[in-house]
């Protein structure tokens, strides 16, 4: 299915696929929608690990978005994600005139009865919205949101202003408490939101410090929608915190990030041991992710170097007849086009040391090494891909066996 035509049926797809369900007023999602597409995020498993997509922070009209639940799954299956947690704003209910609901399960029950028996994964989600010290936290793995909030008692029960207010009285770290009673994994949010830092620039208040000191905050997002930010991903290293990749979709994936050109929405790629939750909650607990935004990959040494190895292949290594040129071609089976540096004493024959490695494709590599080699490795800079803030990865092609023409 072309581009262009995997938009259209989406947006076709999203406007129709319920007014004829025979399922129920709210309707199942059916497989064949989504058994062929272009625009599916697709990670290779590591050598230890498989490597599962997730977006673990989006709304729908449930809260502050503009879709229904129903329509973030609809997304989330196109996109070809393993995970989804829908994470409305507990305290924050600018729809509440027109979508009343004592149940804040509500959204996830909606959107798990859509998934119906797809292999997607909805996770039980919600976010506390606090202003700073707390900021806006997202719990994951809940089994009650209802637990995380308090309602205010207020003579008019539409006005958005006066509940917030109300709710944002109990104590955030009240709501942190029950979150981690019911075995949440837990994440600051946008730490660098322009609200509670207007440079841009945060720096870990004691709130945090201390939750994570105590283990009740496990994470943090460095990428959130169309930004990303260096000073959380140093947040992360020095407090010992989950890396998270996140849309923070309030409207549609496809006007936000416009897959349908190419582009795709920032995920938290998860290494589990298996596809399940279980597996993927231990992982997080685990600080086992990368994170993916504007091709971008982002996560510690380890985790970014299994998925380099695991993504980038030597399909063959070959000197032709009389030629003491190596040609290379490595094959890409991930969704990521990789930058590489040459950091070796050799030197490529088609640029100055700088190859393009392009997704889900092979790239040919002309390598001059002096003389004919049996075997060989070569020291690869990546410069899309960050172990630490300004540091990018290293990357060695390991070739065992060369063809001789």
């Amino acid at each position: 299915m072309t581009t262009a035509r995997s938009s259209l049926f989406l947006t076709l797809t999203l406007i129709t696929m319920f007014v004829s369900s025979p399922v129920s007023a709210h309707g199942v999602i059916p497989k064949q929608f989504f058994d062929e597409t272009s625009r599916q995020i697709q990670f290779p498993d590591t050598a230890e690990f498989k490597t599962l997509v997730l977006d673990p922070h989006t709304h729908s009209s449930f809260s502050d978005g503009h879709v229904w639940p129903s329509v973030r799954v609809a997304e989330a299956l196109f996109d070809g994600l393993d995970a989804l947690a829908i994470t409305e704003h507990l305290e924050w209910q600018p729809h509440r005139a027109d979508v009343p609901h004592p149940d804040r399960n509500r959204a996830y029950e909606i959107a798990l009865e859509a998934n119906g028996d797809n292999e997607l994964m909805i996770i039980a989600g919600a976010e506390i919205t606090r202003a700073l010290p707390a900021g806006h936290i997202n719990a994951l793995f809940i089994s009650d949101a209802n637990k995380l909030v308090k309602h205010p008692e207020l003579e008019d029960q539409t006005d958005v202003r006066a509940y917030y207010e109300g709710a944002g009285q109990w104590p955030a770290q009240e709501a942190v408490n029950a979150a981690n009673d019911q075995g949440a994994f837990l994440f600051w949010n946008h730490a660098w939101w322009g609200s509670d830092f207007p440079n841009g620039m945060p720096k870990a208040p004691k709130f945090h410090k201390d939750n994570a000191k105590r283990n009740l905050i496990h994470g943090i997002e460095i990428a959130n929608g169309d930004s990303y930010s260096e000073e959380s991903f140093q947040i992360a290293l020095d407090l010992g915190l989950t890396l998270i990749g996140v849309s923070d979709i309030h409207g549609l994936i496809d006007w936000d990030f416009v897959p349908h050109e190419g582009g795709h929405r920032p995920v938290t790629l998860v290494l589990a041991k298996e596809k399940s939750q279980a597996s993927m909650r231990e992982a997080l607990f685990d600080g086992r992710t990368v994170v993916w935004f504007k091709n971008l990959l982002i996560g510690r040494k380890d985790n970014v170097q299994a998925l380099l190895a695991a993504s980038m292949i030597v399909k063959s290594a070959t000197y032709k007849k009389g030629s003491d040129i190596l040609t290379l071609e490595i094959q890409n089976v991930s969704d990521a086009s990789f930058q590489l540096q040459n950091m070796s004493g050799m030197t490529l024959t088609g640029s100055a040391d700088i190859v393009d490695i392009e997704p889900q494709a092979v790239t040919t590599v002309g390598v001059r090494t002096g003389t004919r080699k049996d075997q060989l490795s070569i020291q690869f800079a990546v410069l899309n891909a960050l172990t630490k803030p300004k540091k990018v990865a290293k990357f060695k092609l390991n070739i065992d066996a060369i063809d001789a023409l």
